[in-house]
């Protein structure tokens, strides 16, 4: 009886962007089962709600049938024991998520010495792109469309037009 190796790519995702889902598949290639794990408790100030988050992502990842996307509370490592495994998947984008990303996983290592964290770089033409580089230029009324899901371009829009219309009223 083999086990199904399953990793998680864990992160806020706020929103999603091409570079996220481009880690996915990847991701998805080298393992049985990819759970996109978007945090509760990021500690920072969300665009989007915790439930337009996992459905954004949910929706961005309905083509890869052995990906998922799953909320998570507390630890990220506990949850990686719930799912019964000790991968991560984390994204490197340029020199400078290096440091940060080590640090993370070298702290999920303290926090469960079993977890093993494997970094990706996504293709080339998403190395640059973050969610908040995306949320600004979406702010601005830019073009996004190569930057992220269809599903994201049009809750970006819904929600700077729900914005626009907030100010508007003040």
């Amino acid at each position: 009886m083999t086990t199904k190796k399953i990793a998680i790519y864990p992160g806020t995702f706020d929103p999603i962007t091409l570079g996220h889902v481009n880690i996915v598949k990847k991701a998805a290639q080298m393992f049985d089962e990819v759970v996109m794990a978007i945090a509760k408790d990021n500690y920072k100030d969300s665009f989007f709600t915790l439930e337009e988050r996992a459905t954004l992502c949910k929706e961005a990842l309905a083509d890869i049938p052995n990906a998922r996307a799953e909320v998570f509370e507390g630890l990220v490592v506990n949850f990686a024991k719930k799912l019964g495994t000790n991968i991560m998947i984390r994204g490197l984008r340029a020199v400078s998520d290096f440091e940060y990303e080590l640090q993370l996983a070298l702290m999920n290592k303290k926090l469960n010495q079993d977890i093993e964290t494997i970094f990706l770089v996504p293709r080339f033409e998403f190395l640059y792109l973050s969610s908040s580089m995306v949320r600004n230029i979406a702010a601005v009324n830019g073009d996004v469309t190569t930057l992220v899901p269809a599903c994201v371009v049009e809750a970006l829009q819904r929600k700077n037009n729900e914005r626009g219309a907030d100010e508007s009223n003040n």
